[in-house]
């Protein structure tokens, strides 16, 4: 009987997924550090987003620019090198065509942004350090997305 090249046979060692709570305790802690960074860095300033909409304050404008470059580099490292997932999976770049709907999701998104003077992600960050008025801001982000999900397939896509 012949034996399969060595191509063709699985991997030895595969990461497992974690189990209960006690596996996701590392992303738990890597979210809470990821709060502190964001509450040290002001990400969840009111009073400087709304200095960045009025063009009053290059801070989150430079932010911005920074985390641009980080991903443009990122990017880059991951197609140069052939950098795979944690699971040893290849990682793909996917180009997807110009579509209008980005225009008006972008719109929409920044509309609520400017509205509520902080983006989704900064919202845990927020209630997190006691801001207790952003539980108010999660659940309108969740109703909206709750009301896209009933109205998708009535949407252009």
């Amino acid at each position: 009987m012949p034996t399969p090249l060595a191509s063709q046979q699985p991997p030895t060692s595969v990461p497992s997924s974690p189990r209960g709570i006690l596996g996701y305790a590392r992303f738990l802690l890597l979210g809470v550090y990821f709060g502190f960074v964001l509450i040290k860095a002001q990400a969840v300033s009111w009073v400087k987003m709304q200095e960045m909409f009025r063009f009053e304050s290059f801070y989150y404008f430079g932010m911005f620019a920074t985390a641009l470059a980080t991903a443009w580099i990122g990017v880059w490292l991951i197609k140069r090198f052939q950098i795979r997932s944690i699971s040893g999976e290849t990682i793909r770049m996917v180009t997807r065509p110009f579509e209008r709907a980005n225009i008006y999701g972008g719109l929409i998104f920044g509309l609520g942004w400017g509205m509520a003077g902080i983006c989704p992600g900064p919202i845990y960050a927020s209630i997190g350090a006691g801001i207790s008025v952003m539980i108010l801001t999660l659940a309108s982000a969740v109703l909206g997305t709750y009301v896209y999900g009933v109205l998708k397939p009535r949407l252009p896509h």
